[in-house]
């Protein structure tokens, strides 16, 4: 058994330096559902509303979905790349 699970099973969280709390990570999943959907919503319910003002079905809406697709990606990429620079301590 490592010093590390000898840590986890005696109850000692690790130090900030070993990675995220549980709290930090709990943020991280949060900042990461809500970057994902805002995107979304906003994208696609704006492709919706011109599909309906200039009457073509779903050309908008799905211009909207894959716009919102590429920007969460990009999103979510840079929030992770900040999470591993943190967590490498760097």
């Amino acid at each position: 058994m490592s010093t590390d699970d000898k840590d986890v099973q005696s109850g000692i969280k690790p130090s900030k330096k070993d990675g995220l709390t549980g709290w930090e990570a709990l943020g991280f999943a949060w900042e990461m559902g809500y970057t994902m959907a805002i995107p979304l919503v906003a994208l696609a319910l704006g492709g919706r509303l011109l599909d309906r003002y200039l009457n073509t079905s779903p050309a908008f809406l799905l211009t909207g979905i894959l716009l919102s697709i590429i920007a969460s990606s990009i999103l979510v990429g840079i929030k992770a790349t900040k999470i591993i620079k943190k967590v490498s301590g760097e």
